[in-house]
C-alpha cells in the first residue's frame, strides 16, 4: 500500500490502482457496503476507501493476496463465528483473492455496524 501522503484522492482513484480483476472485487465490495449503508458517506481516510456515518462505520482496501474489510473491533466480535475461517485481528479481516468475497456477510456486518452508529448517534443526542 502506498504511503497516505501518496494515496489517491477519491475512492474511484484508488480502484483504479489495481489490476482490473481486483478493481471487479473493490466495485463489487462498495457496492455491498453502499447498498447496506446508502446514507453513509464516502471518504478517503488512512489512505483507504470509507465509509462514515456519525464517525468511520467501514474500511476496505486492497493488498497482493487479499482484500481488507475494517468494520472496527465490535463488527468483528458481533460476527466472530461466521468470520473465523478468515484471518483477521481485532478489528480486521482478510478475503483472499483467490475465494469468493462473501458479500452477503459483508452487507449483513455493515447493516450492524449502521445501527450501532446510529444508537451511538442519538445517544449523544440525549
Amino acid at each position: 500500500m502506498t504511503a497516505a501522503k501518496d494515496a489517491p484522492g477519491t475512492i474511484d482513484a484508488y480502484i483504479a490502482g489495481f489490476p482490473w480483476d481486483v478493481q471487479k472485487l473493490l466495485r463489487e465490495v462498495r457496492g455491498t457496503i453502499r447498498k447496506a449503508a446508502p446514507d453513509a458517506e464516502e471518504a478517503m481516510k488512512y489512505g483507504i476507501p470509507t465509509f462514515v456515518l456519525n464517525g468511520n462505520l467501514v474500511h476496505f482496501a486492497a493488498f497482493k493476496q487479499h482484500i481488507g474489510f475494517y468494520p472496527t473491533p465490535s463488527g468483528i466480535e458481533k460476527f466472530k463465528d461466521e468470520l473465523s475461517r478468515y484471518k483477521g485481528a481485532k478489528g480486521s479481516v482478510q478475503f483472499p483473492l483467490d475465494e469468493p468475497i462473501p458479500l452477503k456477510l459483508i452487507e449483513r456486518i455493515v447493516a450492524f455496524r449502521v445501527k450501532e452508529a446510529r444508537a451511538k448517534s442519538a445517544a449523544k443526542k440525549r
